[in-house]
Order: structure tokens, then C-alpha cells, then sequence
């Protein structure tokens, strides 16, 4: 296939998806000042609400057809600051709350008015990593999503950062989107910064070049990726956008990075931005949720012979593979696994309480069983709960 024809095919797959998460950062939202820009807010949805379908819609523009929309809208922080007097994003988490539960009202108020101006509603849900983690509480976060497209209305996703601790955040949307995408078995996700795709440097130094197409990890070797945003309201950066890009490809979501004000060009397929191919195929929601969403409670270290068995030969860690235990945490909790140097290798879903393992460590099932009871002849982390991190 030659260059032309696969850009033409990459088109041809981004006009024809039909499912769509679109994340939009807050330096594509609000002031210099840290205010809520209306305007910006009014452009992002002037192109939005005409590719959305649903019960009234007419498809997007040029007959092109309709597409479901879930955006995933970073912003509240950042619009809470002016109206409490703060000058700059607080460090601190209690102050960070403060201008979120004040921000997100005013962000979701303004999405609300913008997209009534094409006859559309909106629903906001807020997430935390305590949220999607958790099997019953991702499932329901499905189903939402899925009866608010199903009406027709467009999901406004954030995170709960009024309520989330430290211990429970996603820390940046670009990830929320990433994993999102997945949740809703979205055919795209469009990222949308203050930047027009990722560069092979700083994109403010002569001789760089946007990169059109990513097709694996291998293609950014050796490529500068910027770690901070240019307008200081936000906690992400093009680390955290190639980070979450990489998320979704490996689950099976092609993405596309491109600049805000390109956003139309993103959802019509044309050469806009830069495009990571699928690295991989949709996996267990719970396996993807548990790699990159939970929040390990404690720590399970492995002998040499369970981390090549729980990593090469993809088994379940048995009470004889585990050197030490750290952390308190109950059965079913996520915990990592680590080799004896320290590195987290794998993370999984604990079957036993911390205050448990102890007695366990180093002892085979069988004998375990003899002892304690029929109950302990099992894993101590199944296979199909564990996901491996560094394979």
C-alpha cells in the first residue's frame, strides 16, 4: 500500500466511525485568567452538536452521517478559580475541590446553554478511579452512558475532583478519555489540545515536523515529548496525550491528536492532527479498568519463579510463589505484584485479606487446605483477575 493510499484509508476509518470520545483540555476552554471563555466553549460546540445523531438529529455536515459523541471535558478547576479569587491552579487537594465543585457548575451550565442552541441535551457524569475500578460501579457507568446516547444526549464526562482523594484520582482526563473510549466501545477518540498533533521536538523550534501517523510504540523512539501544557490551568501535557493514545490503541480504539480548533476536520477524516493506529484488540473491561484505573491497596512480592510464571506463562500466583506482603486491603481489593528487586510487574484482585497472608507465604495449597480448611486450596490472585504490567 502505497503512502497516499494509506492516509486515504485512515480518512476513509475516522469519517466512518460512528461511536466517538472527544476530550478537550482546559487551555482549549478557559482565559489567560483561568475564566470560563464562552466563545471557545460556543466554537467547540458549534461543531460538535452538527455531527451528532439521535432523536431529531440530521447527521453531520454534508450528509455525512451521525455520530454518537461522548465528550470528556476537562475544565471545572480551571473555571473555578476567577470566581474565588485564586490567580493560579492551587497545589493543594482541599482548595483543588473548592474550585471544582464551584467550576463544574458553571462548565456543565455553559454546555448546557451552548448545545440548546441546537435543540440538544446534555448529561454530566462524574468519575473516579474508586468508580471504574470496581466492577459493579463500571457497569453502571455503561449503562448511563449508553441510555444517555440512546436518548440522544450528549454525556459530559469529568472527574469527581470534588470528592476524589489523591489515592482516587485519574490525575489527568487525557487518561479518563482513554479509558472511556473503551467503556463505550467507541470506534475513535479524538484528543484535542492548544497543539495540532504531536512533533518530533518542540513544536515552537524551527526544523520540527508533525508526525502524521503512529503506527507502534517503535515509531517514537527517540521523539522529544513535552511534559507540561503552555497555559498552566491544566495538569496534563503531550506525555499524558501520547500516554492515553497509546491506552486506547492497545485496546483496540484508534486515535486521533490534533489542536481544538481542528476539531471538524478530526471528525470528517481529514489530514489533520496525528494518527495512532489500533496496537492491539479490545480486551476485558475489567482487565483494562485494573491496569491503568485502580489504585493498588498493598503490595504482594514474588520469588523469581512466580514473577516468570505470573509474567511469561501468564499463570495464577499461588501462597507458594510470595516472598512478603505489604499494605491493608481486603479480598478483592487490587494489589500489586512485585518482583524481589522492587518493580511492580503485574496488578490483580487479591482473594485473600492482608492480615491473611502471612500464614500463607511460601506454602502450597494442599498443605494449606490440610490446615486451615478446603477454603484455602485456591489462588491467591486468579489469572483472570491479574493483569501483567511489564511483560
Amino acid at each position: 500500500m502505497s503512502e497516499q493510499d494509506g492516509s486515504a484509508a485512515v480518512r476513509d476509518e475516522v469519517a466512518a466511525a460512528r461511536r466517538i470520545v472527544v476530550k478537550v483540555g482546559s487551555s482549549s476552554l478557559t482565559t489567560a485568567a483561568g475564566g470560563l471563555d464562552a466563545d471557545r466553549v460556543d466554537a467547540l460546540v458549534d461543531v460538535l452538536a452538527k455531527f451528532v445523531d439521535g432523536p431529531g438529529g440530521s447527521g453531520g455536515p454534508g450528509g455525512a452521517e451521525g455520530k454518537e459523541i461522548v465528550l470528556v471535558s476537562s475544565g471545572a478547576i480551571a473555571a473555578g478559580l476567577a470566581p474565588l479569587g485564586l490567580e493560579r491552579r492551587p497545589r493543594d487537594l482541599a482548595r483543588q475541590q473548592a474550585a471544582a465543585s464551584v467550576g463544574q457548575g458553571l462548565l456543565v451550565a455553559r454546555y448546557t446553554a451552548s448545545f440548546a442552541r441546537y435543540g440538544r441535551r446534555v448529561g454530566q457524569v462524574l468519575l473516579t478511579t474508586d468508580d471504574t475500578s470496581r466492577r459493579a460501579h463500571y457497569r453502571n457507568a455503561t449503562r448511563t452512558l449508553d441510555q444517555l446516547l440512546a436518548m440522544g444526549a450528549v454525556p459530559i464526562v469529568n472527574e469527581n475532583d470534588t470528592v476524589a482523594t489523591d489515592e482516587i484520582r485519574f490525575g489527568d482526563n487525557d487518561r479518563l478519555a482513554a479509558l472511556v473510549a473503551h467503556l463505550v466501545r467507541a470506534d475513535l477518540l479524538v484528543l484535542l489540545s492548544d497543539v495540532d498533533g504531536l512533533y518530533d521536538g518542540d513544536p515552537r523550534t524551527p526544523g520540527t515536523s508533525r508526525i502524521a501517523e503512529v503506527t507502534g510504540p517503535k515509531d517514537l523512539d527517540g521523539v522529544s515529548i513535552g511534559s507540561a501544557g503552555r497555559s498552566g490551568v491544566g495538569t496534563g501535557g503531550m506525555v499524558t496525550k501520547v500516554e492515553a493514545a497509546r491506552i486506547a490503541a492497545a485496546a483496540g480504539v484508534p486515535v486521533v491528536l490534533t489542536s481544538a480548533s481542528r476539531a471538524g476536520d478530526a471528525l470528517l477524516g481529514r489530514p489533520t492532527g496525528t494518527f495512532f493506529h489500533r496496537t492491539g484488540r479490545r480486551s476485558a473491561d475489567r482487565l483494562l479498568w485494573l491496569a491503568h484505573a485502580s489504585a493498588p491497596r498493598g503490595a504482594l512480592t514474588l520469588d523469581d519463579g512466580a514473577v516468570r510464571a505470573v509474567v511469561e506463562r501468564r499463570t495464577s500466583l499461588l501462597p507458594a510463589g510470595i516472598a512478603a506482603v505489604e499494605g491493608e486491603f481486603t479480598a478483592g481489593d487490587p494489589v500489586e505484584l512485585r518482583d524481589t528487586e522492587g518493580r511492580a510487574v503485574a496488578r490483580g484482585l487479591v482473594n485473600f485479606d492482608a492480615k491473611e497472608i502471612p500464614r500463607l507465604i511460601g506454602r502450597s495449597t494442599r498443605e494449606l487446605a490440610r490446615e486451615l480448611g478446603p477454603a484455602y486450596e485456591r489462588e491467591v490472585v486468579h489469572r483472570d483477575d491479574l493483569v501483567v504490567l511489564h511483560p
